[in-house]
């Protein structure tokens, strides 16, 4: 059988002639070669520097068919997706013929327009992975007109968390992160980590005010000497146009703040097992990040917001901590609570994911869309 992507993942030229794409996405493409003779990725191909997050597809049985990169935050950026259509349009419809299926993967700027399309206008095989928040309200126009679009048509799509008003042709799913390999190491890092003398935290994400960056670093500007005293480091993983403001407020104390920029897998999972407790005091539309996942796996508690599905994997006190109503404040607060904790509360709330972030393997994953497919 072969399979069409079709989404908005950066995709990226090296030097030795390497196409190379943001790695949480290919890793997946990569493990759905196991089920799929062929995969034709359709998706933007960006004329700079790759990011160290960037990774190449690792099976000759996927194809990656490029775009020219459309969509933004401007009036002028999101009327260029409409101009774009009809381009995307021909290379989604001459690259569906050669397809058995197809998977589109939503929120995004061309799903305004494909979404409409493929279900008034395909016959083939399909879902939709609506890798948004799925109850957002209000949320953005263009992912409440792709959400309502996504309710009203019968292909599977996959979304995140489970609600008692969703549509039966649409399926709970985990977004993937970890492969088998990674839960191994993980219990052995949990295995062997404690509360040290100083405690680490970390974040990992876009360094943008809505995803929380401000919140982390007012809060431990405003945290007491005496609780000040045990943090250690504070890491931040990622970049945005913000991140020259945030260095800025992060030197308002004598803190020890690391601004990493982009890492690759390796390096971010390294962070996360020094590090105690990731935060992400977010208000963006997230569904359920991976990075809380992959955070989890290696003995990294979360302390993020109670928005989405998060909730329905962070329990507040059991296996992390949720900020509900997220500020600063109650970030200070979570940060007090974690500080305070005895290295035997610390090791039973680790212990508490073990079973948990298994739900986030490739394999896992992969074994539920096999099923969607030959159903």
């Amino acid at each position: 059988m072969k399979l069409t992507i079709i989404s908005h993942t950066e995709h990226y030229k090296l030097l030795d002639g390497t196409i190379v794409g943001w790695g949480p996405t290919l890793t997946e493409i990569n493990y759905l070669a196991e089920i799929f003779d062929e995969i034709y990725h359709i998706a933007m191909l960006h004329d700079c520097e790759a990011p160290k997050s960037s990774l190449p597809y690792t099976s000759d049985r996927i194809t990656f068919v490029p775009l020219k990169p459309s969509g933004g935050h401007g009036v002028l950026e999101k009327l260029k997706v409409l101009f774009s259509a009809p381009s995307v349009i021909r290379t989604v419809n001459k690259t569906l013929a050669k397809s058995d299926c197809f998977q589109l993967r939503a929120p995004t700027g061309i799903g305004v327009f494909l979404i409409p399309y493929l279900t008034l206008f395909s016959k083939k095989k399909g879902w939709f992975k609506y890798a948004g928040n799925w109850k957002q309200d209000p949320a953005p126009l263009g992912y409440a007109a792709q959400r309502y679009m996504l309710k009203k048509q019968k292909r599977v799509v996959t979304i995140n968390g489970s609600w008692d008003d969703q549509q039966v042709h649409c399926l709970s799913f985990e977004n993937p992160c970890l492969i088998d390999t990674d839960i191994i190491e993980g219990v052995n890092v949990v295995s062997k980590k404690e509360k040290t003398e100083l405690i680490n935290f970390c974040y990992v994400g876009r360094l943008e005010k809505q995803k929380g960056v401000e919140r982390i670093i007012n809060a431990f500007n405003q945290l007491p000497e005496n609780l000040l005293a045990k943090v250690g480091k504070i890491h931040l993983v990622g970049n945005g146009s913000d991140v020259d403001y945030f260095k800025k407020l992060s030197l308002k104390k004598n803190i020890d703040f690391v601004f990493h920029g982009f890492l690759s897998t390796k390096d971010v999972f390294n962070i996360y097992k020094a590090s105690h407790f990731f935060l992400m005091p977010t208000t963006a539309s997230e569904g359920f990040p991976k990075v809380i996942a992959e955070a989890m796996n290696f003995g990294c508690l979360p302390m993020v917001s109670s928005i989405s599905s998060i909730s329905q994997y962070v329990k507040d006190g059991h296996n992390g901590f949720l900020l509900d109503p997220v500020t600063e404040e109650n970030v200070i607060s979570v940060i007090q609570k974690g500080i305070n904790l005895t290295n035997e509360d610390y090791k039973t709330m680790m212990s508490n994911n073990a079973e948990l972030v298994k739900k986030f393997t490739y394999h896992y994953y992969v074994n539920r869309i096999k099923k969607i497919i030959t159903n």
